[in-house]
């Protein structure tokens, strides 16, 4: 059953790269249409024209869609037609996924956007901190399970920067995620490691503190705060 339905996908799809056509996009289309679409609240899908050649980049890879029409185009990565259309209401843009059914309404599926915007990852790349944050507490409005907001994945990015020696992003990047989780222990138990790391044992007591707070069994954070406030009498 599953070699049936492969290689009937794999026809499918051949006839499909076999329908490509030669388009002329004119340069009012291009100028248009070219440019960052939204593809979910921390992906772009980006949009550009090579030798009168459609192309996207998405997920970091270049990717040159199958052209069915001046406006039709098959994504395989996607497995999804896509085109372009603009809301008459608001007139922004959008890439639209066009159904095969026949008088389905149009979708308004992925927003473009200006050519400087960035998501909340690649503004965390920039180092900018307290933008990145800015960014994904709005994720979180909308989704407070989202996965682009996971603890354990920012956990592990703070921990590479310790790895690193680079101190200072270590304890920004635990911060972030402090704010985003701050009922969790395991973001204040790293915090503290990342002062105390850059020398900053009055941060690491305070972060350790509420980690043990939250948590007494703590042994860890138990022994730091122990032996930080003894030295302190």
């Amino acid at each position: 059953m599953k070699t049936k339905t492969l290689c009937i996908l794999f026809l499918l799809l051949f006839s499909i790269q076999n329908c490509g056509k030669d388009i002329d996009y004119s340069e009012t289309f291009k100028e248009q249409t070219q440019g960052k679409y939204l593809y979910n609240p921390d992906e772009i899908i980006e949009v550009y024209y090579e030798n009168d050649n459609l192309f996207l980049i998405w997920k970091k890879g270049k990717i040159q869609p199958v052209a069915l029409a001046t406006n039709e185009f098959f994504v395989a990565d996607m497995y999804t037609k896509l085109h372009f259309v603009q809301h008459p209401e608001t007139n922004e843009r959008y890439l639209s996924k066009l159904s095969e059914d026949e008088g389905s309404p149009t979708t308004y599926d992925y927003l473009k956007v200006s050519d400087s915007y960035k998501t909340p990852s690649q503004i965390l790349e920039d180092k900018d901190y307290e933008k990145a944050l800015e960014g994904y507490l709005a994720i979180k409005k909308q989704d407070s399970t989202s996965s682009y907001i996971n603890e354990w994945d920012f956990n592990r990015l703070g921990y590479k920067h310790i790895r690193n020696k680079d101190y200072e992003d270590a304890i920004e990047v635990f911060k972030l995620n402090a704010s985003l989780h701050p009922n969790s222990v395991n973001v204040y138990d790293s915090l503290a490691d990342a002062y105390l790391m850059n020398n900053d044992s009055a941060n690491a007591y305070a972060n350790y503190k509420i980690a043990y707070d939250m948590n007494p069994r703590n042994r860890r954070a138990k022994e730091f705060v122990d032996a930080y406030t003894k030295k302190l009498d």
